[in-house]
C-alpha cells in the first residue's frame, strides 16, 4: 500500500481487506505506532502489526540478546547472542521483511523517568511491554493529554499470568462496532398500529437487537416508510416494532429492511484511575473473580519489583509469602477490595522470572487487534483490561520439587521456570503431526520451535503436511514465507523457516492431502506412533476426516480456525471428552434452483448464478465435449454410429457446440453478444410472458410480491461500462476455451464496436416450457433430448465434416478452472459483469468487484491477529495434553476480537452409551476380536458374545453389510469364513466393523454397539 497513492495491493491484502474495509486500511497505511519492548510479546505484537499493514513502526529496546530470549523470541538466533547484539536492532531486518510497505525502525535510546515525551508526539499508537508500571502511569497521562490524545496499549506477560490494557482517550469514535455486514429482512407485514409491528418472511429470523437502525425500501403501500430510518424494539425473533404507523397507508407487500450501522462514543479513563477501580473483560464466566484476582496479584508483583529492585525468584516460597504480604494490602487500595487469590499470587510469585510463549501469542494477537482498532476506529475497543491465566498448567505441578523449575542455561530456561524439566522433557520427546500449513500452521510451527516439540535427543519429531503452494495473498498472515517462496509448497518452506527459530526441530514434511485416498501414507501404524494430531485446516470436512481416524487410533486432537476477527479452539482427548463429530453444524444453506434460475432476491443469488454460468461455459461443458472425442476417436465414425440407431451419450449437445464453435475473434465477440441478448433480454421477456406482471396465485395474492421480483430486459448500450465489459470478458474466456487467437488491435474499443454492430441478434420468440417455481425442486441432472433434437444433430454433424470443420484440432476445447486470485485472468471480471447485469434486470443492488470476488471465491476473510490468538491458545490446550492433565484442565474458547469477546469454556464430557446388563461404551471404546485362517462369521459372533456377554445380531463393514439375519441368503454366510467375507488385501492385519445388538422388547431398533476391530491372525504380544 503506497502511502502517496494510497492504492491497496490486492495481491497481498485481499483476505484481511475483507476483515477490516478500505476506509479502515488506508486509516492503518497513514498510521506510525511505537512499540517498546521487542521481548516475546513484543515480537508477537510487531510481526501482527506490521504483516496488517501500518506506514511505520518504530520498535524500541536496551536490552541485550541473550539465551534466554531463544526461547522466547522467534526473531533472535544464536549469533545476536555471542555478537551481543541488541534486540531490536537484531529483529529489525527479520520483522521488516514480512512487508515491504511498512517502514520499520529500531531505537535503543533510554526511555525512563527523566526521558523527555515529546518524541512520541509524532505517533498515533504507543505501545509497551516489560515497563515499569511507574513508567506506563507517565507515559500513559502524556499520550491522554494529547490533543487528539495518543491511543495507548500496554501488555505484559508474566510467568502463567498476562495483562493487557487500553486507554484510548476520554472520548473515542468508533464507526462499525462489529464489522457483519449490515443486515437484510425481507418483509411480509407491516401494521397500521402505534406502535407498528414488522414481520418477516416465514422462517427467515430477522436476528436483530433493541435499539438497531434500520432503513426501509421497495415497499408497497405504506411507501413513506421508503428511505426513513428507525430506531427498533424486538418483539419476537421474527417480528420487531417501529414506532406510530397508524396514520400512514395500509401496507400491501414487499419490502426489505436494511440495517444501518450508527456511530459509537467509547469513553476511557487513565491507568492511573483505572487500576484503583479496573473495567476487565471476562473471559471465563466459570471464574467471573478471576480478572480482578489477577489484577491484584499483577499489581503485587509490580510492587514487589520496586521494593526489592527485582522480580521473585523462581520457585522461591520465600518471595512468594512476601509477595502475598504485598496483595493483602495492595487489595485494601483498590474501590472494591477484591478477595486475594493465594494460588494466583504464589504461581506467579514462582513463575514469574518465566516467560509462556504461547500465552505471548495468545496475548499478542488480540493486543495488536487494538492497535489496529485504535489507528482505524474500526471494530469495539477492550474496556480496559484482558487478564488471562494459566493456572490450569501449574496446578498439577504442585507437588514437584523447586529445582524443576530452575534454569540449566539452554534455550528453555523461560519455559522451564513455569511447567518444570518433567515437562519441558516431553514436549521434547513429542511425535506430533501437524495437518495444514497455512497461517494458523505457521503459527503452530513457531510455537512448537519456541517450545522444543520435537528436539529430544532419542525421541521427537514435528511431521507435518499441505498440498498447496504458497501464493503471494498468504504472506499478509502465513509470516514463515516471503515473496521468493511464491509458488514453492506450504510444508517443505514452512519447515525450512521453522528450523531458523529453532535448529535443534526434527522436522518430516509432506505435501499430501490427508484422506481415503493417502491412508497407505497415514495409515493406522503412523497415527499410532504420534502422540498428539493438531489440525490447521480451512474445511469442515478435512476436520471430520481426521477426527474419525483420531477416534478409531486414540489419538488426541487439537483443532481450531478462524474466520475473520472469530476464531475457536477445541481439545479432544480419547476417554475423556467428546470429539468434533460428537457435534454437527447445522448445514450451509443452498441456494434453491429457482431461486437461482428465476427468481434471484439478494446480489448473492445473482453473483452465484454468474459462477455457475462460468462453470457451465468455460469448463464443464469444454471438460465433456473432450471426454466425448476422447471415447470416440472421429466424427465421422460418431455420424456412423448415431445413424445406425446408437444412443451416444452427450452426443446431442457436443454437437451443437461443435456446429456453433467460433473460429475466429469476430465470432467469440458474436457469441458474446448474443449470449448478452438471452442472458438479460430474452430471459426477462420468457419470465413475464410465462408470468405477466398481473399474474395472482389460487389465494388471489401476486405472483410477483416480495420476495419474487419481476424481471425487466436489459437494452445493449455499447458505451456503457458494464455492458461492454461483459461482452469484452466473455468474448475473451470463449476466445481461450474455443483455442482462438486474439491481439492487442483485436481488443480495441473500435474493433469490439465495428464487430457488434454487424450482430444480427436473434428475435425473441416466446416458448411454452415450464418454468420451475417449486423451491424444493433440485436442478435436473439430465434433460432429456427430442427425436427432432437428434435428427437435427445428423444433419448439423454432417454439415460440419462436408465443410471440413470437424478435423482432430476442431475436436478439442481448453477448459478453464476457476481462479480468483489471478486479476488478469478475467474469471471475476465476468462474473462481476454478469451478475451485475443480472441485478439490474432484476432491480436488485449490484455489487462492486471486491464483494463479488469474495463471494464467488468463496474467500474466508483472515487476519493475523485472530490466527496468531488462537495457535497460542492451541499450544497452550498442547502443554496439557503433553501432561495427561485431567478433564478440568483443559479449555475450548471462542472469540471474536472485533467485539471483544474471548470466551473459555470447558470441554464437553464423553457421553457413556448404555447396551443392557450393564454393558455400555463410549466413542473412544473399541472391542478385539483375534480370529484365525478359518474363522467364520459365526465364530466371530459367539467369540463377541463369549468375550463381552452380549450376542451381535447384525454385522456390518463400512457400508457393506456383512450378516443382517431378515436379509435373503444372510443366514447362510455364517458358515463363511471371515477372509471369504470381508476379502483383506494382502498387507491387511485386520477389519474395522460395526455391530448391534438385538433390542430388549420386539418392535424397537437394535441397539448401536462399539466398533470391533477383528484381527485376521492372533497377534504376537
Amino acid at each position: 500500500m503506497a502511502a502517496d497513492s494510497m492504492e491497496i495491493d490486492d495481491a497481498l491484502y485481499s483476505r484481511q481487506r475483507y476483515v477490516l474495509g478500505d476506509t479502515a486500511m488506508q486509516k492503518m497505511a497513514q498510521s506510525h505506532v511505537f512499540l517498546s519492548g521487542i521481548g516475546g510479546l513484543g515480537v508477537e505484537i510487531a510481526k501482527n502489526i506490521i504483516l496488517a499493514g501500518v506506514k511505520a513502526l518504530t520498535v524500541h529496546d536496551t536490552k541485550q540478546c541473550t539465551k534466554w530470549d531463544l526461547g522466547i523470541n522467534f526473531f533472535i538466533h544464536e549469533d545476536d547472542i555471542t555478537s551481543q547484539r541488541n534486540r531490536a536492532e537484531a529483529t529489525l531486518h527479520r520483522i521488516a521483511e514480512l512487508n515491504p510497505y511498512v517502514h520499520v525502525a529500531a531505537s535503543a535510546v533510554p526511555l525512563d523517568e527523566t526521558t523527555d515525551l515529546s518524541f512520541l508526539k509524532q505517533y498515533q499508537c504507543v505501545i509497551l511491554t516489560e515497563v515499569s508500571l511507574l513508567l506506563q502511569k507517565k507515559i500513559n497521562d502524556f499520550c491522554h493529554a494529547q490533543q487528539p490524545p495518543i491511543k495507548f496499549i500496554s501488555a505484559d506477560v508474566y510467568g502463567i499470568c498476562s495483562r493487557l490494557f487500553c486507554d484510548f482517550g476520554d472520548e473515542f469514535e468508533v464507526l462499525d462496532t462489529t464489522g457483519e455486514e449490515p443486515k437484510e429482512i425481507f418483509i411480509s407485514n407491516i401494521t397500521q398500529s402505534n406502535p407498528g409491528i414488522v414481520t418477516c418472511l416465514e422462517n427467515h429470523p430477522h436476528r436483530l437487537e433493541t435499539g438497531q437502525f434500520l432503513t426501509f425500501r421497495e415497499v408497497n403501500g405504506m411507501s413513506c416508510l421508503n428511505g426513513s430510518t428507525h430506531q427498533i424494539t424486538v418483539v419476537s425473533p421474527y417480528s420487531f416494532s417501529i414506532g406510530d404507523t397508524s396514520d400512514m397507508e395500509p401496507y400491501l407487500h414487499g419490502g426489505i429492511a436494511v440495517q444501518v450501522k450508527t456511530p459509537k462514543i467509547f469513553y476511557f479513563e487513565r491507568l492511573e484511575k483505572q487500576i484503583t477501580n479496573p473495567l476487565c473483560l471476562v473471559a471465563d464466566f466459570s471464574k467471573p473473580e478471576a480478572p480482578l484476582q489477577i489484577h491484584v496479584a499483577m499489581l503485587a508483583l509490580n510492587h514487589f519489583q520496586e521494593n526489592f529492585g527485582r522480580g521473585p525468584n523462581i520457585g522461591c516460597l520465600q518471595d512468594a509469602e512476601e509477595m502475598l504480604k504485598i496483595a493483602m494490602s495492595v487489595s485494601e487500595t483498590l474501590e472494591n477490595k477484591p478477595q486475594v487469590n493465594g494460588d494466583v499470587v504464589k504461581w506467579l510469585s514462582r513463575t514469574a522470572q518465566g516467560f509462556l510463549a504461547p500465552l505471548a501469542a495468545a496475548v499478542g494477537g488480540v493486543a495488536s487487534q487494538e492497535v489496529l482498532k485504535a489507528v482505524t476506529g474500526k471494530f469495539s475497543p477492550l474496556q480496559q483490561w484482558l487478564y488471562i491465566d494459566m493456572l490450569d498448567i501449574v496446578t498439577p505441578l504442585e507437588k514437584m520439587g523447586c529445582e524443576e523449575f530452575l534454569p540449566r542455561g539452554d534455550r528453555y530456561d523461560a519455559l522451564r521456570a513455569c511447567i518444570g524439566d518433567s515437562l519441558c522433557q516431553k514436549l521434547h520427546d513429542l511425535n506430533v503431526f501437524l495437518v495444514g500449513c497455512g497461517a494458523i500452521g505457521c503459527e503452530m510451527l513457531k510455537n512448537f520451535a519456541l517450545l522444543g516439540v520435537g528436539t529430544g535427543q532419542d525421541k521427537g519429531l514435528v511431521t507435518i503436511t499441505d498440498p498447496d503452494l504458497i501464493e503471494k495473498s498468504n504472506l499478509n498472515r502465513q509470516f514463515l514465507f516471503r515473496p521468493h517462496h511464491i509458488q514453492k509448497p506450504k510444508s517443505y518452506t514452512a519447515a525450512e523457516a521453522t528450523l531458523n527459530i529453532n535448529p535443534y526441530l526434527k522436522i518430516d514434511s509432506y505435501i499430501n492431502k490427508v484422506c481415503p485416498a493417502t491412508e497407505n501414507t497415514y495409515s493406522d501404524e503412523f497415527y499410532t506412533k504420534q502422540d498428539v494430531i493438531v489440525t490447521a485446516l480451512d474445511n469442515v470436512e478435512a476436520r471430520r476426516y481426521i477426527d474419525s481416524r483420531c477416534v478409531a487410533n486414540l489419538r488426541p486432537l487439537i483443532d481450531s480456525g478462524t474466520m475473520g476477527t472469530k476464531g475457536h479452539t477445541e481439545v479432544i482427548v480419547p476417554h475423556l471428552t467428546e470429539s468434533y463429530n460428537s457435534h454437527r453444524d447445522p448445514p450451509e444453506e443452498e441456494i434453491p434452483f429457482c431461486t437461482l434460475k428465476s427468481f434471484p432476491a439478494a446480489i448473492e443469488h445473482t453473483i452465484q448464478w454468474a459462477r455457475d454460468k462460468f462453470e457451465s461455459s468455460f469448463s464443464h461443458k469444454p471438460s465433456l465435449f473432450n471426454k466425448f472425442w476422447q471415447t470416440y476417436l472421429s466424427a465421422e465414425e460418431v455420424l456412423q454410429r448415431i445413424k445406425s440407431g446408437e444412443s451416444l451419450e452427450g452426443c446431442f449437445h457436443v454437437i451443437k457446440t461443435l456446429s456453433r464453435r467460433p473460429r475466429s475473434w469476430t465470432q467469440c465477440v458474436e457469441l458474446a453478444r448474443v449470449k448478452f441478448e438471452k442472458y438479460f433480454s430474452h430471459k426477462a421477456l420468457q419470465l413475464l410472458h410465462s408470468f405477466p406482471l398481473d399474474t395472482r396465485l389460487k389465494d388471489g395474492s401476486l405472483f410477483w410480491q416480495s420476495p419474487k421480483r419481476p424481471p425487466f430486459p436489459v437494452k445493449f448500450e455499447f458505451n456503457d461500462p458494464l455492458h461492454y465489459g461483459f461482452i469484452m470478458s466473455a468474448a475473451k474466456l470463449f476466445a481461450t476455451v474455443y483455442c482462438v487467437p486474439f491481439t492487442e488491435k483485436d481488443l480495441s474499443e473500435e474493433t469490439i464496436l465495428k464487430i457488434i454492430s454487424a450482430v444480427k441478434v436473434p428475435e425473441f420468440r416466446p416458448s411454452n416450457k415450464v418454468v420451475q417455481t417449486d423451491e424444493t425442486a433440485r436442478k435436473p441432472d439430465h434433460i432429456p433430448v427430442s427425436s427432432e433434437d437428434e435428427r437435427n444433430a445428423i444433419f448439423q454433424l454432417e454439415k460440419s465434416i462436408v465443410s471440413n470443420e470437424a478435423l482432430e484440432n476442431d475436436l478439442q476445447m481448453k477448459p478453464i478452472s476457476f481462479e480468483k486470485d489471478d486479476d488478469s485472468n478475467g474469471h471475476i471480471d465476468f462474473i462481476t459483469a454478469a451478475s451485475n447485469l443480472r441485478a439490474k434486470m432484476y432491480n436488485i443492488e449490484p455489487a462492486d468487484r471486491f464483494k463479488t470476488k469474495r463471494i464467488a471465491g468463496k474467500i474466508i476473510p483472515a487476519i493475523a491477529t485472530a490466527t496468531a490468538a488462537v495457535s497460542g491458545l492451541v499450544a497452550l490446550e498442547l502443554i496439557k495434553v503433553v501432561g495427561g492433565y485431567p478433564a478440568d484442565a483443559y479449555k475450548n474458547c471462542f472469540l471474536n476480537l472485533a467485539i471483544p469477546i474471548m470466551v473459555f469454556t470447558e470441554t464437553v464430557e464423553v457421553r457413556r452409551t448404555e447396551i443392557r446388563n450393564g454393558i455400555s461404551f463410549t466413542i473412544w471404546d473399541r472391542w478385539t476380536i483375534y480370529g484365525k485362517e478359518d474363522f467364520t462369521l459365526l465364530d466371530f459372533i459367539n467369540a463377541v458374545r463369549e468375550k463381552y456377554g452380549i450376542e451381535p445380531t447384525m454385522v456390518v463393514q463400512g457400508v457393506k453389510m456383512l450378516y443382517v439375519p431378515v436379509m435373503p441368503g444372510h443366514i447362510k454366510r455364517l458358515k463363511l469364513t471371515m477372509q471369504k467375507l470381508v476379502k483383506p488385501s494382502a498387507d491387511k492385519k485386520y477389519v474395522d466393523l460395526t455391530v448391534s445388538f438385538a433390542p430388549e422388547t420386539d418392535g424397537e431398533e437394535d441397539l448401536p454397539g462399539p466398533p470391533v476391530r477383528y484381527y485376521f491372525v492372533q497377534e504376537d504380544n
